[in-house]
């Protein structure tokens, strides 16, 4: 891209669905079809080129986000492949902050998934156009009309059918051309175009009419012609089809098999016709030091503005990912950004890379609208806004995940500690979604991720990247600590007066209540005391030692050192002694007082609740139901879904640890089940 105006010509997107739905084998026809891979890799065959990790082809799945490029008629296609997995939903989420629209792939059989309702919401998030390509049509049970109402029912939208496959004549009907396209060649590589058949048009034109209704909606004018009973201009019904997709009222849909190179271009087309540009989004809105917004509208000219949206390790060194918003950037470039602490850090950029799955190209420069890779950050991380020196400001972060699973860990063999904690400190800042934390009993090192699939890639990735091997103990739930009654606390701290007499005594009593608050409040804390003597005052530096004891104390509680939810702390009285109650005493009184007010105040374990959606054959429902209520879980819906049924429950993680192969020892292996994480919960 060398000027503003060839950001028309770009469309950064990505490729989204629930695990198995097909988005990666999708990728790589389009990878095909465009040049851009001079042949087709398979998931199946571990081949797949945006699967590099040696993870991904062994386990079969998309577990990194993946960027790599393709031109398309004079276009320039930026492409994110990324995670179906749920324990992967932050490398869906950091990709969707960046991304400009996105391509929703369903399973044909399966439809509306529950990992596509989870991206779905991510989507909205962050108000991205979307296709969908509804994939998997050859497959027996698949029905195009059935997805198309599904994705109206779950995901509340208007999807628009633009192009119906025919897998048993290898072919799709263009509604809006109404042609008939076949795919020919031994990849489908060559397109066939002829006119529709009647009767084939007559089986659609309940499909056409659908389309043009929808349209109709988006421009008034339009409307009069269709109510009229009059075909609409081509050239007025796409550009009510673009207006209606740019704003998010509509959602063309297409219809396919990437695995057997049906739909795939058409597809394409349609990624360059109706999702937007980078100038086509709306300007990204940066806060300023002062706490003011201004917007930061997508052009080459201005000073720098970057987000790093990911953290990456290649070849054992840290990378990070960024997209331009605003200016140009160059090797050498001084950067500066404002932390997740706030703090004001500045960083020179060593090189700049472009992206292709595993490979990296060295540029001699990036402009607003690239997704490039930088190297010689040391301290930048996910989230962390990059600008010019002096003209520091931040877009919106990238929201974080709260890992739910932990597994005990410790180096094995010839692995000294050091060297797993070096390790473990760089896969840590690659990953925002895992923790590191030592159990305050045991002393055991506790690695907390987002499931059971997540710590054993991790695992894996130690020993495969950095020759690290680790034994770890069985899974353990992350559990939270609340109170349940209100209770008070009064402490005097007065340790014995130091020999030098030209110090004088610490000394200060604080008084600290606790109260639970209900399921979901978070903590509060109210520092309004009543100071003592009469007329005394708290400095800013006793206030904000007050203020940084009680975060700390509300990170571990009396029980297990965990984190407390759902409780309000005031501070009601703070008794001065002069010069000795310094901020170390105050810090120190308030310590004792909040303790012993959580020890009265009747604590308690919180345990993760899980909302878990499972999809199972309809002769292994029964077992299937029966098993989830010896587990204690709460089901909330039950839906047939053609031959398969959907089941969704809630319940508390930990009897659901190894469910995998309960499961598909319950279905002969056809049932498949995902989790995500609800609440902290007394149980």
């Amino acid at each position: 891209m060398k000027t503003s105006t060839q950001l028309s010509h770009v469309r950064n997107i990505g490729i989204v669905a629930h695990v198995d739905a097909g988005k990666t084998t999708l990728t790589e026809r389009i990878l095909f079809y465009t040049g851009a891979s001079y042949k087709i890799g398979e998931v199946h065959d571990g081949a797949a080129h945006m699967d590099y990790l040696a993870e991904e082809q062994r386990h079969g799945i998309t577990i990194t986000a993946a960027v790599t490029q393709a031109p398309w008629q004079t276009h320039l296609l930026q492409l994110v492949d990324t995670p179906g997995h749920v324990d992967f939903t932050i490398e869906v989420e950091r990709a969707m902050r960046v991304l400009d629209g996105c391509i929703v792939v369903l399973d044909g059989v399966r439809g509306v998934e529950p990992q596509t309702e989870t991206v779905w919401r991510q989507r909205a998030h962050f108000k991205l156009p979307a296709l969908f390509f509804i994939n998997k049509m050859d497959r027996p049970g698949a029905d195009f009309r059935r997805a198309l109402t599904a994705i109206k029912q779950r995901l509340k939208t208007t999807p628009l059918p633009l192009t119906v496959p025919l897998p048993e004549q290898n072919a799709v009907i263009d509604l809006l051309a109404q042609t008939l396209i076949h795919f020919d060649g031994e990849q489908g590589e060559q397109l066939r175009i002829e006119s529709c058949p009647a009767a084939l048009w007559a089986q659609v034109a309940d499909l056409h009419e659908q389309l043009l209704l929808a349209a109709a909606e988006i421009d008034d004018a339009l409307a009069d012609c269709v109510l009229a009973g009059e075909q609409p201009a081509p050239a007025a019904l796409r550009a009510a089809i673009r207006a209606g997709t740019l704003s998010g009222q509509l959602c063309p849909c297409y219809g396919g098999s990437a695995l057997r190179n049906l739909g795939v271009q058409p597809l394409l087309d349609g990624v360059v016709e109706w999702l937007p540009a980078p100038l086509d989004r709306p300007a990204a809105i940066a806060e300023l030091p002062d706490g003011t917004q201004q917007p930061i509208p997508m052009q080459r000219t201005g000073a720098l503005v970057a987000l790093a949206f990911k953290v990456q390790l290649w070849d054992g060194r840290r990378h990070v990912f960024a997209r331009l918003y605003r200016g140009v950037l160059k090797p050498g470039d001084t950067v500066e950004f404002l932390n997740s602490d706030g703090r004001l850090q500045r960083e020179q950029v060593a090189r700049l890379f472009e992206v292709d799955a595993g490979k990296k190209t060295a540029l001699d420069h990036a402009e607003a609208g690239q997704i490039v890779l930088l190297a010689g950050l040391r301290w930048a991380a996910t989230g962390d806004t990059l600008c010019a020196p002096g003209q520091v400001l931040r877009l919106e972060r990238i929201a974080n995940y709260i890992p739910v699973l932990g597994l005990a860990i410790e180096p094995s063999g010839d692995t000294d500690e050091d060297k797993l904690l070096e390790v473990l400190g760089k896969v840590l800042q690659e990953d925002p979604t895992l923790r590191l934390e030592e159990d305050a009993e045991t002393g055991q090192r506790v690695l907390r991720g987002m499931g059971e699939l997540h710590l054993q890639i991790v695992l894996e990735r130690l020993a495969r990247e950095f020759g690290v091997q680790v034994r770890s103990g069985r899974p353990a739930v992350a559990v939270r600590e609340t109170i349940r009654r209100a209770a008070t606390a009064e402490v005097l701290f007065a340790p014995p007066p130091l020999p030098d007499v030209r110090h004088p005594p610490l000394q200060a009593r604080v008084t600290v209540m606790v109260e639970p608050l209900p399921c979901g409040s978070g903590q509060q804390r109210v520092i309004q005391p009543q100071i003592l003597p009469a007329g005394a005052v708290l400095t800013t530096t006793q206030l904000q030692f007050i203020t940084q004891t009680i975060d700390s104390g509300l990170n571990s509680g009396v029980l297990q050192g965990a984190p407390l939810l759902d409780l309000a702390v005031r501070v009601t009285a703070v008794e001065l002694f002069g010069a000795g109650s310094t901020a170390e005493a105050l810090a120190a009184a308030t310590a004792k007082a909040l303790r012993q007010a959580l020890e009265q105040a009747a604590p308690a374990l919180m345990h993760p609740v899980m909302h878990i959606d499972i999809m199972v054959p309809e002769s292994s429902v029964g077992a299937v139901l029966g098993d989830l209520q010896a587990r204690q879980a709460l089901i909330q819906q039950t839906e047939a879904q053609g031959e398969l049924v959907a089941i969704q429950v809630e319940a508390a993680l930990e009897p659901f640890l190894g469910y995998t192969t309960s499961l598909r020892s319950l279905t002969q292996g056809r049932g498949q089940f995902s989790m995500t994480f609800a609440r902290f919960e007394l149980c």
